[in-house]
């Protein structure tokens, strides 16, 4: 109760005591945060940013008795929340970076210090989960907190909506075909992990645990393979399930344990072992959901809302918040080139990640584009520091492939919106 609540007044704290910019103060331009060529200023004007983000920080998704008290002999952190709901830690995050947001765009002349945005140039819609509603919603308070900003639910409560639902809608031979190839191109779901099972192993202590004791001590022991049906999302079974299952935790137990020995289970482990471990969760994500024919498959009504919102008129901000599977499977899906976040041990869809997709009028009267991942590094998480010009969030362009963009960074919005539409349409192949 004690840890509970000295977060939740770190979390009052934040939003009492963070400096503010003034409006028209210095841009980030030559700062760290989102490096801009010289003149960019001049030569664009910003009209409009979508995001689509990943939930916070959240407790795993399975509790007491689950996989997870069986493959290790060791206690697992004491959540502050039930299993799969966003933690206080998280939404204390959550809030700072929607207040980092406000005051970086304020800076940028894009909104108003402390104002109301007027009806509709604003959006903030989530998935119908605790974790990603409640993510939504301390964003915008941190974002606008002189504004009652609804977030728009299209299902009840605990269920998933159909838009953030990366389930597989359309099934062929032809696509199973196509994406079990796909797939092993990658390697196949077991290929790249042998010293990265180890690792997640020796952290475990599986040989002592409970699974021991019925021959489970490997996660090698089990193939993993990758199974398609309609409605559901892709489905795999194996090892590498059960290997991501423990990824994920120990991932979250590093981000809220402020030991972080003791969030090894008495490891000392490196910046460098951690994202190794972290690791394991991220290739499970690839491989059911980054092979190009299944991203666009389970994206498909994604892209049609992103590409929505950059078309619709008037609009100058959407938030987008649903889960890393969202992420990855968009940005496989519109062929973004490989990255890897900068000071993350998640560093394809880390915990908070923002994708942004930004429009800009240039001063040639053309409308432009470009993409960023936005998030906390893993100190910043660790420690719930406070994100101001000088502290900012890690931030990384992201390029596509095949389309060239021009001395400033910035795509012409038709290539982008073409690239759309060449995912969304190759959906009807299926």
């Amino acid at each position: 109760m004690t840890r509970r609540l000295s977060l939740l007044v770190a979390v009052l704290a934040i939003v009492a005591c963070s400096p503010r910019l003034a409006p028209g103060s210095a841009s980030s331009e030559g700062t760290a945060f989102m490096p801009r060529p010289e003149g960019f200023a001049e030569r664009y004007t910003r009209e409009e940013m979508v995001i689509l983000s990943r939930h916070n920080i959240r407790s795993p998704l399975s509790g007491p008795g689950s996989v997870l008290s069986r493959i290790t002999p060791h206690e697992w952190f004491d959540w502050s929340s039930a299993p799969g709901e966003l933690s206080l830690r998280g939404g204390a995050l959550e809030m700072e970076m929607g207040q980092f947001f406000r005051e970086w765009l304020v800076g940028e002349g894009f909104f108003a210090k402390d104002g109301v945005p007027e009806a509709g140039s604003v959006r903030f819609y989530a998935n119908s989960i605790q974790r990603t509603r409640a993510t939504a919603r301390a964003f915008a308070t941190g974002m606008f907190p002189m504004a009652d900003i609804g977030v728009e639910q299209h299902s009840p409560l605990g269920t998933m909506d159909p838009v953030f639902n990366p389930q597989i809608t359309r099934l062929s031979d032809g696509f199973l075909a196509k994406a079990y190839a796909e797939i092993e191109a990658m390697g196949g779901p077991d290929a790249p992990l042998k010293a990265k099972y180890a690792l997640l192993e020796k952290v475990l202590d599986i040989k002592s645990s409970p699974a021991a004791r019925h021959d489970t001590t490997a996660f090698g022991q089990f193939p993993s393979s990758v199974h398609f049906e309609v409605g559901k999302e892709p489905m795999m079974t194996g090892g590498l399930k059960m290997a991501c299952s423990a990824s994920d935790a120990l991932t979250l137990q590093y981000y809220e344990e402020s030991d972080a020995v003791k969030a090894g289970f008495g490891h000392k482990l490196t910046r460098k072992e951690w994202a190794a471990v972290s690791s394991v969760k991220d290739w499970y994500q690839d491989v059911l959901f980054a092979a190009p024919s299944v991203a666009a498959n389970v994206a498909h009504p994604m892209l049609q809302e992103l590409l929505a919102e950059l078309r619709t008129p008037g609009r100058k901000f959407a938030f987008l918040c649903g889960h890393d599977s969202n992420i990855g499977s968009v940005l496989a899906a519109l062929g973004v080139e490989p990255y890897d976040a900068p000071e993350a041990i998640e560093t394809k869809t880390p915990i908070g990640g923002k994708i942004l997709f930004e429009k800009f009028r240039g001063r040639d009267g053309k409308l432009y584009a470009d993409l960023w991942l936005v998030c906390a590094s893993a100190d910043q998480l660790r420690e719930v520091t406070l994100l101001a010009p000088e502290n900012p969030p890690m931030s990384l362009q992201l390029h596509f492939k095949g389309l060239a963009a021009n001395a400033d960074g910035l795509y012409l919005l038709e290539d982008l919106e073409r690239r759309f539409v060449e995912a969304i349409d190759l959906y009807e192949t299926f």
